[in-house]
């Protein structure tokens, strides 16, 4: 018996990975995170499986269903919203599952500030601009933030920031920001990204509060860097005439006859 974790994608049934779909389909349980993971991804459930909404438990209830499918033999799927490395929950029910020897497997999902970038027709991280995206929150009831985790430290880097659980305090974010970006720096919310209602919001630090009505209380994603604005950026030397492909296959089939490790022991091919 094991307890499959798997990251659901941020919205849109079918940004499920093949993976994730097929451990669904075989597992006899399915735990799933009804107030994010839409009941469609549930069709790939099998006939007759155990389908429990964990949205209204606590963590004891969860683990208790868990508990009883070990008992039981039957594996679990626990679907959570998202990917399940960045606020997922998954470390606390993991460390409860250690400690009663039940065995567990992790399945990656599409995280919530890619279908963003996506839903924007954006790319993060624009050579001149911003090669770091900051995935970061501000604090909330469920978690602090530890110190030095703050949006004026990260702001310092002038780095691409999504700023996630955080639309209803947007004035704080503004605030925090502008000094580092500036009031003119680009910014966007993508409200529900990928979902059928999903909205999108663009502006900069001056003037996205206002855009902001009464509906985006939650669910929302923050991007905020001069990335977004898509301009004023260099080329990548990645496709250059004269760039150096020496660690590069000319096709995925081709072998890797000259490959060598750098300086640090990571290979160089890119």
């Amino acid at each position: 018996m094991t307890v499959h974790f798997i990251g659901a994608g941020p919205g849109a049934p079918d940004l499920l990975t093949l993976r994730g779909r097929d451990i669904i389909a075989a597992c006899p349980v399915c735990l799933y995170a009804g107030s994010l993971v839409p009941e469609a991804i549930l069709q790939h459930c099998p006939p007759g499986a155990r389908i429990v909404n964990t949205a209204p438990l606590d963590l004891d209830r969860i683990i208790d269903e868990i508990r009883d499918a070990h008992a039981a033999g039957q594996d679990v799927a626990r679907l959570h919203s998202g990917d399940l490395s960045v606020w997922s929950a998954m470390g606390e029910q993991m460390r409860r599952l250690k400690a009663l020897d039940i065995p567990v497997s992790v399945t990656p999902g599409v995280p919530a500030f890619a279908a963003a970038a996506a839903a924007l027709g954006a790319e993060l991280t624009l050579p001149g601009l911003a090669q770091s995206v900051v995935l970061t929150r501000t604090p909330g009831r469920a978690s602090s933030m530890p110190q030095g985790e703050s949006l004026t430290n990260f702001a310092a880097t002038g780095a691409t920031l999504a700023l996630h659980l955080s639309i209803q305090k947007i004035a704080r974010v503004v605030a925090d920001l502008t000094p580092a970006y500036g009031a003119d720096c680009p910014v966007a919310v993508v409200y529900r990204a990928s979902w059928p209602d999903q909205k999108i919001l663009r502006g900069t630090l001056a003037d996205i509060e206002a855009q902001l009505d009464g509906g985006i209380t939650r669910t929302a994603l923050i991007l905020v860097g001069p990335a977004l604005a898509g301009e004023g950026f260099d080329e990548s030397c990645l496709y250059a005439v004269d760039y150096d492909r020496r660690y590069r296959p000319q096709s995925a089939d081709s072998p890797w006859t000259d490959w060598t490790p750098d300086a640090e022991g990571a290979a160089t091919h890119g």
